[in-house]
């Protein structure tokens, strides 16, 4: 007697993700290169103002300890950047068609990259830290101090990759990406990291001040340094709360509209 065949159950959502995640790991860990420029950068960058500025902008020989927060975040932003690429050479190479024929949710890909890099930063970030003591930092958090800080960069770097992957996945190529995602790493130079506000012209104050940045690293310098936090922490929360919200709507709806007209 012929009996029909059950089809098989669409696999659940979060294995799904997990083989996702398992393979933009994967590619993170073939691109050696992007990896490496993401750690070496931002050291060159702290080493650069350590050594080269740092005993003009504080004669005093404390500005490891006011410039490596804001290295930290910098590098993450660094770290974040290739995700912008990453997701649009997906977008543009084909291998969209195929998944779209498997009965998997395919928006997946976006958020195997998210999880990949935020990986790929954590470890970038605790070899800037390992350098950056190797310099002169010398922090005098607690432990419960370092976690929450821990918990500043991570929700930071969340934030940044889901706003490249928003980006990669609107461009055109990924160059064009490239080009595009280059523009957010600017905001750590039109913020407190590497100097203090008050020390700015006074049209530029107001910029350093009202963007998303500046909150965090005030934020990071005071559980890592001691120095006041006031406001910084909720408002840099309500920065990236709002800005992934935005990120997860643009990546659902340009996903939707890259996606289905394949």
């Amino acid at each position: 007697m012929n009996q029909s065949l059950s089809p098989l159950a669409p696999p659940s959502y979060a294995a799904t993700n997990a083989v996702f995640i398992r393979r933009s790991l994967t590619l993170s860990l073939r691109n050696t290169e992007s990896l490496m420029m993401s750690i070496i950068l931002p050291v060159m960058l702290m080493l650069l103002f350590t050594y080269v500025f740092g005993g003009a902008i504080a004669p005093g020989g404390d500005y490891a300890n006011y410039v490596v927060p804001g290295i930290i975040l910098l590098c993450a932003g660094y770290g974040a950047a290739t995700t912008a690429v990453d997701v649009s050479t997906d977008m543009t190479n084909g291998i969209i068609d195929r998944f779209r024929t498997m009965p998997i949710r395919s928006l997946s890909v976006v958020t195997g990259h998210v999880a990949a890099s935020l990986a790929r930063n954590l470890v970038a970030t605790g070899v800037v830290i390992g350098v950056a003591l190797l310099v002169g930092f010398r922090p005098n958090g607690s432990f419960l101090e370092w976690i929450a800080a821990l918990g500043v960069i991570v929700l930071f770097i969340l934030t940044l990759t889901w706003l490249y992957a928003a980006i990669g996945l609107v461009a055109g190529s990924p160059s064009a990406a490239s080009g595009y995602g280059f523009i957010l790493l600017f905001l750590p130079y039109l913020s407190s990291a590497f100097v203090p506000i008050d020390t700015m012209p006074h049209w530029l104050r107001g910029v350093a001040s009202h963007q998303p940045i500046t909150p965090l690293i005030e934020t990071i310098r005071g559980l890592l340094l001691g120095t006041p936090i006031g406001d910084h922490a909720w408002i840099g929360a309500a920065w990236c709360a709002g800005l992934i919200l935005i990120a997860l709507v643009w990546c659902g709806i340009a996903f939707k509209k890259r996606a289905g007209r394949r």
